[in-house]
């Protein structure tokens, strides 16, 4: 057997890194907590509801982003994730399709809590995005959030790349 490290030995291009996994969420849980209670008053609860509803569904809702995040990250490591983070390609490839895939979610969630079920309403402050017909603030959630968590995931991996 060479001298190789043990890193190196335990690593292949197949292998995720838990390391990563653990940046992405030490973002993600936090961040979306934050999200939630900053664009609570766009939302009808924010003036309909008590305190313990608002903060009910602040930590409810981020049970679902965190649920969101996980899934969506998962499946894009299914699809594209050999090598993750290691690999740069594979680091984009993921970042995308993550994104994408918690975005599509949440477009498709909007509608129906708001306009089948019913379950909660936008605010007259809430920005409403056109074509979408979905508030601005759900879907820059699914935008920034993801990406800064995937920038503080990727740091120490980018002077490692293969």
């Amino acid at each position: 057997m060479t001298a190789m490290k043990a890193s190196e030995l335990m690593r292949t291009d197949a292998q995720i890194s838990l390391g990563a996994l653990r940046r992405y969420f030490a973002v993600i849980i936090p961040a979306n907590l934050i999200w939630e209670f900053a664009h609570m008053p766009l939302y009808t609860i924010w003036t309909e509801g008590t305190w313990s509803e608002i903060i009910f569904a602040a930590f409810h809702c981020t049970g679902g982003d965190i649920l969101i995040a996980m899934s969506a990250l998962m499946l894009a490591l299914m699809l594209a994730g050999q090598g993750w983070p290691y690999n740069v390609r594979s680091r984009h490839l993921v970042q995308l399709l993550a994104v994408s895939i918690g975005l599509g979610y949440t477009i498709f969630s909007e509608w129906l809590n708001i306009v089948i079920r019913e379950a909660w309403a936008y605010s007259d402050l809430m920005p409403i995005v056109p074509i979408l017909d979905a508030g601005l603030t759900p879907l820059l959630q699914w935008i920034v959030i993801p990406l800064a968590a995937f920038w503080w995931a990727a740091i120490p991996y980018k002077t490692k790349e293969v």
